[in-house]
């Protein structure tokens, strides 16, 4: 494949370089990369592949852009909140490279669709913060051979590395072998993530991408690349294959696909729904935990609401011992599931507000703050 006048002059600098040249470009450009996750990792990630001409980009998000997701999603902006994630991303990938095609998806990674979404794509980026999510999309890139670059961050942490027991790696059951209990999993909302920090973490994994699509460097196959943007420590530590790795050890007990959201999910709890508790609240005072962090607490809460982080509950359960009940609400309704859990195992009687303030928000009261 030959460029274009207008390629040469867009892709000059890495034309320029040995490693790449004109091959290499025309290498980025025939390939197909799919992005699933288009938040804070997926952001840097897509516009670096996007500016690196890479020909092909798919994107996979469910869910909407929102004014929170301002502060590290750089995908996206204030004039594009409400709008599909997947399209908010479409349009700034191809205002940066209008000659490149990008396919969104605007679904939700599953059992059903996933092997289709990895089959015609050359690599696969992990850009997501769910565990069922990671495993699942693991699974189906060792069944279909195709390269997965992972990433995660947490607060002020984050990790990479690629994943590809076709070329000799390990995969990311190599590494973790089981998803990890609900209430030890907090997502970018619960945990909070320093707004920088995805566009470190994602640019590397751009970069493991581009490498694999060029044959060029040392791959982080084998390897997980950990960084601490509080301590600006840079880790790498190696990562065997597991030859008892149950999906790609030396006799797997793994074959098909696993319905990872039902080992993920967090176990039924005792609930109410917001129009419930409005009518609650019309007809007598009711007891209102809020389970949040205190800056959570301080940008909005329910009216008369006595605050107890939900990583405190345990250690303070004396003092609600002798409320008669207790409606237990957070941002969206995982940790006071969590809390909720805690204080009833201890003999309390507590409910937890399904969907979180968020539903609140949604159907009560629109003018409520959520961050």
């Amino acid at each position: 494949m030959s460029l274009t006048a207008s390629q040469y002059a867009r892709y000059a600098r890495h034309t320029a370089l040995p490693e790449v040249g004109v091959v290499g470009q025309a290498r980025l450009l025939n390939a197909r990369v799919l992005v699933i996750g288009a938040g804070g990792l997926g952001s840097p990630v897509a516009l670096y592949l996007a500016a690196a001409g890479v020909g092909t980009i798919g994107i996979v998000d469910d869910d909407v852009v929102d004014v929170t997701n301002l502060q590290r999603q750089i995908l996206h902006t204030t004039a594009r909140v409400g709008q599909p994630k997947v399209e908010s991303a479409q349009y700034a990938l191809t205002q940066l490279n209008p000659e490149i095609t990008v396919v969104p998806y605007h679904m939700r990674v599953t059992i059903d669709n996933v092997l289709a979404l990895v089959e015609s794509y050359d690599v696969v980026i992990d850009a997501t913060d769910s565990f069922a999510t990671r495993y699942l999309v693991n699974d189906a890139c060792v069944m279909r051979q195709k390269p997965l670059v992972y990433g995660a961050i947490f607060r002020f942490e984050g990790q990479v590395s690629v994943f590809a027991p076709h070329m000799g790696g390990p995969c990311y059951r190599c590494l973790f072998p089981e998803p990890p209990p609900p209430e030890l999993a907090p997502n970018c909302a619960q945990a909070g993530v320093f707004g920088v920090l995805p566009g470190v973490v994602g640019s590397v994994q751009a970069t493991e991408a581009i490498k694999l699509i060029l044959g060029i460097g040392e791959s982080l196959m084998g390897h997980l690349w950990m960084y601490d943007a509080l301590s600006m420590q840079v880790d790498r530590w190696q990562v065997a294959r597991n030859h008892t790795c149950a999906r790609c050890g030396d006799a797997p007990t793994l074959h098909g696909l696993v319905d990872m959201d039902a080992l993920c999910a967090t176990p039924p709890t005792a609930q109410i729904d917001a129009h419930s508790l409005a009518r609650r609240l019309n007809r007598a005072p009711v007891f209102l935990l809020d389970v949040r962090e205190p800056h959570e607490y301080d940008a909005g809460h329910l009216a008369g609401a006595v605050r107890i982080g939900v990583d405190d509950v345990a250690n303070r359960f004396d003092e609600l011992t002798t409320v008669d009940e207790i409606i237990v609400y957070c941002r969206s309704g995982m940790r006071s599931a969590r809390a909720t859990d805690i204080l009833r195992q201890r003999g309390i009687n507590a409910v937890s507000l399904t969907g979180g303030l968020l539903a609140w928000q949604r159907e009560i009261d629109d003018t409520m703050v959520v961050v």
